[in-house]
């Protein structure tokens, strides 16, 4: 059974806290110590330009999100670490995959609907105020990501699963206009790691000002443990462990036994004082030694740079002839290319297991439903749907008998599905 790829980038915008770690950045290096997966792990620093304008905040995160993978751990001779503005051949398929995606396709992202309601809610008449073009369509360039090496798996929180469909909706369009190059990635949403909570109780985010920094220093985290927030139950009254931000961030960290223990504790009155005393005992027993090699690394950014640079080399080694096959099947091509033989092209596609083909197949079917799913919808709202199918499989048909070559090929696969998808009603 071949490898499977999985895919991770972290936005460099801000520091690294708990809850990055927690939820995206261990069971990554997890997940790269299995031989079973080719795992890629990036840092979006062009992402990061999309909602930061701020050029010091952008370096000095990517210094930190860098440092902070090294330091816990990441084995960059099992993984390919690299930084995603030294892969150009990223921003170039970006351009190739814009061309193939529809505006009514952006216009229903969720970030770019929540900017244009926040315009209509403030009573702005331009509804477009302040949104940039790269918030428009920026899940393109994650498309790019993603496709560059045929990711199989997308680890991703719920707000991202959506990215991930248009991800597969853009390479089925490419693989049905032109050749089917590209895998159709699945969105991986652990439910277990969906909630960190911070300081507040609500989810560790820096939009809510109350994260963790991952490796801040000792005093600043005995500092930060004792701001979470708890109720007024006194010492030796009997507490949650589960409504408790204190005991759910400990459980994080801890084994099955340690959990119960402390559990136990709380439910036989450990007073918050002592629970904040042993949050941060544990935690900083858990981070100390991470965090020396972490600020080890910072003092040494010519060693980060190194190793950045030879998974640049990784990536490129596969993106550089992955794109020139791109931009072949696009026809951006030596005005001496060749076209292999036929034969050829016939063997190589046999060569594919059959669970890739079912998913070449699917993205093929899914970007031409796309071409005909208004036509389908007339059949749907007509009062006599009968006599509608009728009249657009005619209509169809007409097309497809004055259109002549590859458009004729094209038009007969969209008619083909037409008639699969009103056949109860032919």
């Amino acid at each position: 059974m071949s490898k499977q790829t999985v895919l991770t980038g972290i936005t460099t915008t801000g520091t690294p806290h708990l809850g990055n770690y927690l939820g995206a950045i261990k069971p990554a290096i997890e997940a790269s110590e299995n031989p079973a997966f080719d795992s890629f792990f990036f840092l979006a620093d062009y992402h990061a330009l999309i909602k930061c304008h701020e050029p010091e905040r952008v370096a000095r995160s990517t210094r930190e999100i860098a440092a902070t993978w090294l330091a816990l751990g990441l084995d960059t001779d099992k993984a390919t670490f690299y930084r995603q503005t030294d892969i150009p051949e990223i921003t170039e398929l970006t351009w190739l995959l814009t061309c193939h995606t529809s505006k009514g396709l952006m216009n229903r992202a969720h970030a770019y609907k929540a900017a244009v309601d926040a315009n209509r809610d403030a009573g702005n008449d331009d509804l477009d105020d302040g949104i940039t073009m790269g918030l428009f369509s920026y899940p393109i360039l994650m498309a790019a990501d993603i496709l560059m090496f045929n990711a199989d798996i997308i680890p991703v929180g719920k707000d991202q699963i959506q990215h991930i469909e248009m991800a597969r909706d853009i390479a089925g369009r490419f693989n049905h206009s032109y050749q089917p190059l590209f895998n159709l990635p699945q969105a991986q949403v652990d439910e277990e790691t969906q909630l960190i909570p911070g300081l507040d109780g609500r989810k560790m985010s820096k939009s809510y000002d109350n994260t963790i920094p991952l490796f801040c220093s000792r005093d600043e985290l005995r500092s930060l443990i004792n701001k979470i927030k708890t109720d007024l139950r006194a010492p030796g009254e009997p507490k949650d462990p589960d409504d408790s931000t204190l005991y759910q961030l400990y459980s994080l960290f801890a084994t099955a036994a340690e959990r119960a223990q402390m559990r136990q504790r709380f439910l036989d009155g450990i007073a918050w004082g002592e629970a904040k005393t042993e949050l941060f005992e544990f935690l900083d027993a858990k981070l100390t030694a991470p965090r020396q090699r972490y600020n080890e690394l910072l003092s040494d950014l010519g060693y980060v740079e190194q190793v950045l640079h030879k998974g640049a080399e990784k990536a490129r080694a596969l993106a550089i002839p992955f794109l020139e096959q791109i931009r072949i099947a696009a026809g951006i091509r030596p005005l001496t290319y060749v076209a292999p033989q036929v034969e050829k092209s016939a063997a190589k596609k046999e060569e594919k297991s059959a669970e890739e083909l079912a998913r070449i197949e699917e993205g093929r079917r899914r970007a031409i439903l796309k071409q005909v799913q208004g036509l389908i919808d007339r059949v749907h709202l007509a009062p006599n749907k009968a006599e509608e199918a009728q009249t657009v499989v005619a209509e169809k048909t007409a097309e497809v008998e004055g259109l002549k070559k590859r458009a004729r090929e094209r038009a007969q696969n969209e008619l083909d599905l037409l008639r699969e998808e009103l056949a109860a009603y032919l």
